[in-house]
């Protein structure tokens, strides 16, 4: 499905695509694709294109959400998450640099008497 995903990205002209596995991170799904299109037109003709191939290939019970604005749609094919953004939103939500931090443990620090 990931190559599916990749495939129509690049058809309808996405830009910045990236992949983030999310296996062993998070129950959410097994990877986010994030992409950016030009416009909000242009995102939702992407999310159009996507969501046709997706229940193409089977996928049922897709319901997208932000789609109608076209700022930044979310479409949740199952393991598979797909955030769709103008540039400026995505630039705002940066949810790559979010996913890019590395989960530490919680310091214990122990404190004497005073």
């Amino acid at each position: 499905m990931l190559t599916l995903i990749r495939a129509v990205l690049d058809d309808h002209k996405a830009e910045d695509v990236v992949v983030i596995d999310l296996r062993g991170k998070s129950t959410i799904g097994d990877f986010m694709v994030i992409a950016t299109g030009t416009s909000s037109r242009h995102v939702s003709a992407i999310a159009t294109e996507l969501l046709q191939a997706l229940k193409d290939h089977g996928l049922v019970g897709l319901t997208p959400e932000g789609q109608r604005q076209g700022d930044w749609v979310l479409i949740d094919a199952g393991d598979i998450i797909v955030h769709l953004f103008r540039p400026e939103v995505r630039a705002f939500y940066s949810l790559e640099k979010m996913w890019e931090a590395e989960l530490l443990e919680p310091e214990h620090t122990t404190t004497g008497a005073v």
